[in-house]
């Protein structure tokens, strides 16, 4: 088809190229297989080299575990620490501790030491025997452990009732979930009691595998420990296992003591130097560094001696194996000293500066003056004529109280005017009249500012008798329940305002997204303690200078295995003696600090009730904190974790069930560490599982709000005669003859679309007045402020954003930062 429609092609641009120039942009054969081998070259050197890299990571790993085998059974490694643990009374661990100690031993009699060096399997170990109902001693040694043996006696489940558990009693019970939270290192099963014949035998040790494998770890093996053979086959079997114990432990060395002594100090009289000896594990010591010893506190140290080793792996000379104990413990082989310029400062708290920040608050010592001052002042009387008004008294000169003073012209019908706020009558007056109502009221403001510290400790009279002791822990229940049902609810008083009674609280819009400023008016506890600008990194920091430092193989340092005594100085003398004595039943336990670990903050733990403790814990109760190695004494507050705010709502018991946080004052610590809470039971000495956790952070700054609602909740009882009681029973459901009323005193009185009249939440227009910015909202969801106040006792007129149901109750929430309190005493050692 031809015409003007059709259609034209462009003309190709190479029609007047050249051969060569059209064929540029194409490739030759050679170049395209020379391209693709390339190609394949490239991913196979990249396949090449993964499998190197996974080599090199295997290679790694076995020689990483090769050195920690050959670390833990080498000749300076230290000795391994098997605890035997009964899991009920009925066992006897003494005897197979005995046994086994002569296997290793390879003595058929005799008294055999603790720790014992074998040279048939090539090991040292050291047997330690928990004491069957002593909890501390139990935590002290599994703290230590490197294998945890269980021993279950078969005899248990025919001579006595088998419980829940089987062969475990309720103390190895609560034993076992301890061990737990502080983390099992290895463990195994010993079965004791079985019998000699092969099928019986075999059939009960089913049986107790059966029972038992639901409480402990999957790969935990059970073993019959009845014969010498039975355990010469599980000493061969644990010289091959690879140890693995809890991580808090292997970041800080720690010192078992075998051995605890006391020397008197010359120039202190009431102090001493202190003596620990045994074996040095997991890292190395360094003589600059503090040590915390388990319960007495932190110390610095005044010489590490480096001490020939009494149990050594590889066999001796007879000159060598003739020699005492004693004189093997003599003999020094090496003395570390501390250099005043590195050695790390016994630093506990801040140094106080007044003049370092701004507080509106006043100290304890300005309370305490200004409380004086005021009652000089009450002393003061002064005379003046009847009828004068306390306008007028206002105007008369100390001169004139003076001269009257002076003139001796007391007059019982003259007026007694005290300088404070008001005046009482005269002494024939004194008892027709209300005395002393001004002051009484200023006592209880003041008694009000310390609300959060009195409400919440336990009355600490040692002078308290049987039935006083027993009717505050009634009370003290009686709160816990009643927190449980109403929580947060007080009373408004009636005969103190409102504005003076809660002067310390606050009204919030917004729980989550009101600010809240963490420097505002802090406590004076706040500058006795530390606190890190970045924590994290300072923790981060601090764990690398001590790696560098171990690595760099000091010589101010005692490498982990060496057999070592160290010098404690000043430790107060009760608490060395109270030491020797705990020696005899438990391992006393020096573990190094990291830098900055003496120094007081506020710690947060994640806790949570212990399931076998029933009693209430109340806050700011104290409270004995195992943390890792360390225990101190505290006297915390708890508070929710609330995720998307930066303010915490402050609990005042700690409830079963669910996790709460604890905020004390202690030493630094860094995370992550186990936590285990003792707490004395009632009517007894021994302590027992209050909570357990873990350490949570650091951190001063974190806000936490006590949370009081005002409401008019009270409880009226009235008794009926018993023939009317009688009819009404008949009626109602046979109610009791006692008829509670439940009344509430903070309802609506008048509804009007969306207005309301108010009465009972306060009791004079001043409150209403003062609390007008806060608003208020009703159980039911509505939401609401207050308007202007009605009459002269407290009633207020509100607007809400609906309804208001003639039922609802109208509520305001009030919130006052709450700290810990300062415990009194820092460690539990003298009150074991």
């Amino acid at each position: 088809m031809g015409g003007s429609r059709a259609q034209l092609n462009k003309p190709h641009k190479s029609r007047f190229s050249t051969k060569s120039s059209r064929n540029l942009h194409k490739t030759s054969l050679k170049d395209k297989s020379r391209i693709a081998k390339s190609e394949r070259n490239v991913a196979k050197g990249a396949r090449a080299a993964r499998l190197q890299r996974n080599k090199m990571l295997r290679e790694q790993k076995k020689a990483a575990l090769l050195k920690e085998k050959r670390a833990s059974s080498s000749s300076t490694s230290a000795p391994l620490v098997i605890l035997l643990f009964g899991l009920s009374a009925s066992v006897n661990v003494e005897s197979l501790a005995e046994d086994l100690l002569r296997v290793l031993s390879n003595d058929g009699a005799g008294d055999v030491s603790s720790t014992v060096a074998s040279s048939e399997y090539k090991i040292r170990i050291t047997v330690l025997k928990a004491p069957h109902g002593n909890l501390l001693s139990c935590m002290e040694m599994a703290k230590v452990a490197d294998l945890i043996a269980f021993v279950a006696s078969t005899k248990s489940l025919y001579e006595e009732n088998a419980s829940d558990f089987g062969y475990i009693d309720s103390f190895g019970s609560q034993c076992l979930s301890v061990f737990r939270q502080l983390g099992l290192p290895n463990t195994v099963v010993f079965l004791r009691d079985l019998p000699s014949d092969l099928k019986g035998k075999n059939e009960l040790k089913k049986m107790s595998i059966s029972n038992l494998a639901g409480e402990f770890p999957e790969d935990c093996k059970f073993y019959p420990a009845d014969t010498k053979d039975e355990l010469h086959k599980f000493l061969w079997l644990f010289k091959e296992q690879r140890l693995t114990v809890p991580h808090w432990r292997n970041q800080r060395p720690y010192l078992m003591s075998q051995k605890v002594d006391v020397v008197a100090d010359d120039l202190n009289s009431g102090k001493c130097t202190l003596l620990l000896t045994g074996y040095l594990h997991a890292h190395s010591l360094s003589v600059n560094q503090l040590v915390h010893v388990s319960g007495a506190g932190d110390f610095q140290l005044q010489k590490i001696e480096i001490l020939k080793d009494p149990n050594p792996l590889k066999l001796r000379k007879e000159s060598d194996a003739m020699d005492s104990d004693d004189a093997i413990d003599v003999e020094v082989v090496r003395s570390l000293d501390p250099d005043s310029m590195t050695q790390e400062p016994l630093v506990v708290e801040n140094d106080l500066d007044p003049l370092a920040g701004e507080q509106t608050w006043p100290t304890e010592a300005e309370m305490a003056e200004a409380d004086r001052n005021q009652k000089q002042k009450r002393l003061k009387k002064r005379i003046l004529p009847q009828g004068t008004s306390e306008y007028q008294a206002a105007w008369i000169l100390d001169e004139t109280d003076d001269e009257g003073s002076a003139s001796g012209s007391d007059t019982d019908d003259g007026m007694v005017l005290d300088e404070t706020e008001g005046y009482i009558r005269g002494p024939k007056e004194t008892n027709n009249s209300d005395v002393d109502d001004d002051e009484q009221v200023s006592l209880d403001d003041r008694d009000a500012d310390e609300e959060t510290d009195t409400d919440s400790v336990m009355m600490e009279d040692d002078n308290l008798t049987k039935e006083q002791i027993e009717e505050e822990i009634k009370k003290i229940k009686a709160a816990h329940a009643e927190d449980e049902e109403y929580p947060d609810e007080v009373d408004t008083p009636v005969d103190n305002p409102a504005r003076k009674r809660f002067t310390k609280y606050r009204g919030l819009k917004s729980f989550r997204t009101s600010s809240w400023d963490p420097k505002e008016s802090l406590p004076p506890e706040y500058a006795r303690i530390f606190a890190f600008d970045k924590f994290a990194k300072t923790q981060k920091h601090v764990f690398a200078k001590f790696l560098d430092m171990e690595q760099e193989n000091r010589d101010d340092c005692v490498p982990a295995g060496q057999y070592a005594r160290l010098h404690i100085k000043e430790v107060p003398i009760p608490v060395a003696s109270k030491l020797c004595l705990l020696a005899k039943t438990m391992p006393i336990i020096a573990s190094g600090l990291f830098q900055h670990e003496s120094k007081m903050s506020v710690l947060h733990f994640s806790i949570k009730k212990h399931d076998t403790y029933d009693a209430p814990i109340k806050a700011k109760e104290e409270l004995v904190f195992h943390v890792g190695f360390r225990q101190f004494v505290a006297r915390p507050i708890f508070s929710t974790d609330d995720m998307n705010s930066d303010k915490h709502k402050m609990e005042r018991f700690l409830h079963a069930g669910r996790f709460s946080v604890a905020s004390i004052y202690a030493p630094i610590s860094f995370p992550p560490l186990p936590l285990i809470v003792l707490k004395s039971a009632e009517g007894s000495a021994a302590p027992a599982i209050a909570a357990v956790g873990s350490l949570r952070s650091i951190d001063p700054d974190r806000i936490i709000l006590k949370k009081i609602v005002l409401t008019g909740y009270e409880f009226i009882e009235l008794e009926l005669e018993l023939e009317t009681a009688m009819i009404i029973v008949r009626n109602i459901f046979h109610l009791p003859v006692l008829i509670l009323a439940f009344v509430t005193l903070n309802y609506p009185q008048r509804v009007s679309k969306l207005k309301a009249s108010v009465r009972y939440m306060f009791h004079s227009p001043e409150d209403v007045r003062w609390f007008k910015p806060v608003e208020v909202y009703t159980k039911c969801g509505r939401h609401g402020r207050i308007k202007e106040p009605l009459g002269t006792h407290g009633a207020m007129k509100c607007t809400f954003n609906g309804v208001l149901q003639q039922h609802d109750t109208v509520c305001m929430s009030l919130y006052k930062r709450a700290y810990p309190k300062w415990p009194e005493h820092r460690f539990p050692i003298l009150d074991t």
